[in-house]
Formats: C-alpha cells, sequence, structure tokens
C-alpha cells in the first residue's frame, strides 16, 4: 500500500469513528482525546491527519451539503417536470442521508457547532438547496400538476420529512432507502398535486 493510500485509509477511520461517536455524544462532548483513544492512537498521531475537531464538522456538513446541491443540479438538468424533480430530489436526499447515517446525523444536528463564519457558509448552501425546492414547486403550480400552497412552508414540510430519517432509518430493515423515498414522495406528492 502507497503512503497516501494509507494516510487516506487512516483519515477515513478517524472520521468514521468520530461520526459515530458525535452521534452518540454530541458534538460538544467528543473531545479529540476520546476520539484517539476510541482508535488507539495517541492524540498527537490525530493531528497529522486531522487539524482540529471543526474540521470533521466543516468537511461532513459542506460535504453532504454539496452533495445534495449535486443532485438538485442534475434533477434540474434531466428532468422537465415538477414530479420527476421532486421524485429524484427525494431520492438523492435519502441516498445521501442514509449513505452514512452517523455522517447524517451530524449533519442534521451538529452544524450550528461551526465557527461563525463557516456557519454563515453553511446556512448559505442550506438556502440555496430549500430556495431550489421552493423553485420546483412553484414550477409544479405553474405547470398546474401541484395546488397553490405557501412553496416556503412545503419546502420545510418536505425537508422536515426526509431529514427525519436520520432519526428511525435501519439499514437492512424492511426497506431500502430507495422504498423510503418511493413511499415518502408518494406522500409528499398526495399533499401537492391537483385531484
Amino acid at each position: 500500500m502507497l503512503v497516501s493510500q494509507k494516510i487516506s485509509t487512516r483519515r477515513n477511520q478517524i472520521m468514521a469513528v468520530s461520526l459515530q461517536m458525535m452521534r452518540k455524544l454530541g458534538y460538544q462532548g467528543t473531545s479529540m482525546r476520546e476520539i484517539a483513544s476510541a482508535l488507539n492512537i495517541e492524540a498527537a498521531s490525530l493531528y497529522n491527519h486531522i487539524s482540529n475537531k471543526e474540521e470533521i464538522l466543516k468537511v461532513t456538513c459542506f460535504g453532504m451539503g454539496n452533495q445534495l446541491l449535486l443532485g438538485m443540479n442534475e434533477v434540474n438538468d434531466i428532468y422537465f417536470n415538477a414530479v420527476e424533480k421532486i421524485k429524484m430530489l427525494v431520492k438523492n436526499h435519502i441516498r445521501v442521508l442514509t449513505t452514512d447515517l452517523n455522517a447524517g446525523w451530524v449533519f442534521i444536528h451538529e452544524w450550528r457547532n461551526l465557527s461563525e463564519t463557516s456557519r454563515l457558509d453553511f446556512i448559505a448552501l442550506r438556502d440555496r438547496y430549500e430556495n431550489g425546492i421552493i423553485e420546483i414547486l412553484q414550477q409544479g403550480e405553474n405547470e398546474g400538476v401541484f395546488n397553490e400552497v405557501n412553496n416556503k412552508f412545503a419546502a420545510l414540510t418536505l425537508l422536515s420529512s426526509l431529514n427525519w430519517i436520520v432519526e428511525w432509518y435501519k439499514p437492512g430493515g424492511n426497506m431500502s432507502p430507495d422504498e423510503v423515498a418511493e413511499k415518502l414522495t408518494d406522500f409528499i406528492l398526495s399533499g401537492l398535486k391537483k385531484d
């Protein structure tokens, strides 16, 4: 194994253990010393791979946020009608959050612990995603397929439903992420679509 592969593998291990601990203990309740102890390494060795605890949070929050935005861009590039856009947006959102549930939980719950500058940047990223959903909902109204609703409220309701998955989803359970996405989409569209 090349040195760079070893470093990448070790960093991935550090990230995985850190996120697992943060999900269990919270961001504030997890220290670098405890992360090092869980990995059975010296704290000083940890800093060869991660500069500080916030780096873990930033990488997670911005990484997942950018995945969601990328999915939104793909949805808008590939699909033309609002119903298909909602279906694919929901599927992508569920996939991003369930690929690593520990990361998904930290992304949803711990972003408030980012430093002020990073937190403001993250809120701006989150707002772009939310505004993208609002645009899709407005498109559905313009197409005559969605009821006229308060699109901001509808977007926040949709996001709340999708984000709650980090609390209850169990890999290997009764439903795959795609099945969850399909059921959530049916439920969401039943409230949006005109009779």
